[in-house]
């Protein structure tokens, strides 16, 4: 059942990166738990971030504080992914 809620979240982040940066399906798909997000790709600077967390507020029904975003984050597609299901699997 976890894992379930797990893969779920995953593809809804993938959908969220796709959705609001613009990538393809078959790149975010492609985006394992050390893929670089923040500083490597080009489409998700810093307002974008913005974008990509309201999303996934939206979307996974989470809250995301002010102070719970940072650089660490962001980093990898894995720091991303463990943050959102440490948020939606509570």
């Amino acid at each position: 059942m976890i894992e379930e809620g797990a893969q779920l979240v995953d593809d809804t982040i993938r959908a969220v990166l796709r959705d609001v940066l613009g990538l393809s399906q078959e790149r975010v798909y492609t985006f394992d738990e050390s893929t670089q997000l923040f500083g490597s790709l080009p489409e998700l600077d810093s307002m974008a971030v913005a974008g990509v967390l309201t999303e996934l507020e939206d979307r996974l029904a989470i809250v995301i504080e002010d102070d719970e975003v940072d650089g660490e984050m962001m980093a990898t597609f894995g720091s991303l992914a463990h943050f959102a299901r440490g948020k939606a699997l509570l």
